[in-house]
């Protein structure tokens, strides 16, 4: 059974009310993230609030966390308040795809660690099936959103399998986002890759940055680089 908090070292998540807890796509997707010093971040499907959090530690902007499960809205919003920066995360219960014009072109950055199965076969419960599965939030409803509330000069980044990141990829090219940096990340020295970081702005670049990450050294132990790009969140780093 999880835990029911999650301690790092300048906040604390409560995740019992949650059906997605504290994991490793949220914490590579809060750390890896471009963010700006200033401005407007959203971050869609915000759960237990933790990349909301991460955001505001690494910057001065304005966050905002959305998602359609009330009791997560009422947990991350918990976690928001007894952080160190409640007076710059805003947690709304709202679905992205019904967030009015009025929205259209605020936010310098926008991140999402979103469903992702496609399957039929699902969990028993119809919260965790919310979270897991693209029914409600499907990649081309998710993509025309982030087109719609990201600002000209700003940055969209997502987490997801491997697996889904061509499909993904030719979705934002319809929606006209384009990949302008990628992160592959490998649980393990040689194995393929199990998780895809991806940034796509609305500006085409000449080219695009790839890199690949390990998460694990061949000891178990976390390699250099997944323990720098985490440390400032970490508490054993």
């Amino acid at each position: 059974m999880s835990n029911s908090y999650f301690k790092f070292k300048q906040f604390t998540v409560k995740q019992e009310k949650c059906a997605m807890k504290v994991g490793t796509d949220g914490v590579l997707l809060g750390a890896w993230a471009a963010v700006p010093s200033q401005g407007k971040v959203l971050d869609i499907g915000t759960g237990t609030g933790l990349v909301a959090l991460m955001l505001a530690q690494r910057s001065e902007a304005n966050v905002v966390g959305i998602d359609i499960d009330m009791e997560a809205c009422e947990q991350a919003a918990d976690n928001a308040k007894h952080s160190p920066w409640a007076s710059r995360i805003a947690i709304l219960h709202q679905d992205v795809k019904t967030l009015d014009e009025s929205y259209e072109g605020q936010f310098d950055c926008i991140v999402s660690n979103p469903p992702y199965f496609k399957e039929n076969t699902k969990c028993p419960g119809k919260q965790r099936n919310t979270a897991r599965h693209t029914d409600d939030l499907n990649f081309a409803e998710l993509l025309r959103a982030v087109a719609l509330l990201l600002n000209e000069e700003g940055n969209f980044s997502v987490v997801l399998p491997a697996d889904a990141a061509i499909d993904f990829v030719s979705e934002a090219i319809d929606k006209r986002l384009y990949l302008c940096r990628q992160t592959w990340i490998h649980t393990k020295p040689g194995a393929a890759p199990k998780r895809v970081l991806m940034a796509f702005s609305k500006k085409q670049s000449a080219s695009t940055e790839v890199v690949h990450l390990t998460i694990h050294e061949a000891d178990h132990s976390f390699s250099e680089a997944y323990a720098s790009l985490t440390k400032d969140f970490y508490l054993d780093r």
